[in-house]
């Protein structure tokens, strides 16, 4: 995929020659460490959230794990919250993709080969442990007071739960979608997985991509 600056189409290669010189040796690491970090074989869903600072959350911790293609389910007629807390502007790292239905979200994520997930607190789910995650899949998450849609729970492949010790029934949102990263981290670690499973052309794209987005105002040094 080419990028397009100043009515132009150039290469990755040609964005990252342009842009290096802007970029400190430290910054160029940072975005190299993260590129060679990044996760496309799970991937995280949110169907119609209410509070928006549940999103933001989700976002930061889905991006520090390395998890950039993120899936928002939302009604056109819906209702949201206010977010009182921000991304910290996480969101330009990620791939966001945003649905007015969930039957066009789970048929993409199907198209991709994915094995879609819902989390649900009912009898026959199973324990997230249980979960082989080395095979690619999406983790859907529902709305904060009804939960998942019967619509996504009749689409997936299954139903999961967080297991829990104490009284409470269920887990915040944000809080659920952090512990649930860091487990499917930590599976990919313990499997011995790639640590990205992108491919050589891919990362070479999400790294131009990614300068672009250090960069102010990128068009400029394109028309030079």
């Amino acid at each position: 995929m080419d990028f397009n600056f100043d009515e132009k189409s150039y290469t990755a290669e040609q964005v990252l020659e342009v842009l290096n010189p802007q970029l400190t040796d430290s910054r160029k690491e940072k975005i190299q460490f993260v590129v060679e970090n990044r996760v496309q074989s799970f991937q995280p869903v949110f169907e119609n959230i209410y509070d928006r600072g549940n999103i933001s959350a989700a976002m930061r911790s889905a991006e520090a794990f390395g998890f950039y293609k993120f899936h928002i389910i939302e009604q056109p007629d819906a209702k949201f919250k206010a977010a009182n807390r921000v991304t910290q502007g996480t969101e330009k790292w990620l791939d966001i993709n945003k649905y007015s239905t969930t039957a066009s979200c789970i048929e993409s994520l199907k198209a991709q080969g994915l094995k879609v997930y819902v989390t649900h607190l009912e009898a026959k789910s199973v324990n997230i442990d249980d979960i082989d995650f080395s095979q690619p899949s999406a983790l859907m998450f529902g709305n904060e007071k009804e939960g998942i849609s019967k619509e996504a729970l009749e689409a997936s492949d299954g139903s999961v739960i967080i297991p829990m010790q104490g009284f409470a029934q269920s887990f915040n949102i944000s809080v659920a979608a952090a512990l649930s990263f860091y487990h499917v981290h930590q599976y990919r670690k313990a499997h011995q997985l790639p640590s990205t499973d992108l491919s050589p052309e891919e990362q070479l794209y999400l790294k131009a991509l990614y300068y672009t987005k250090s960069v102010k105002n990128p068009n400029l040094y394109f028309r030079r």
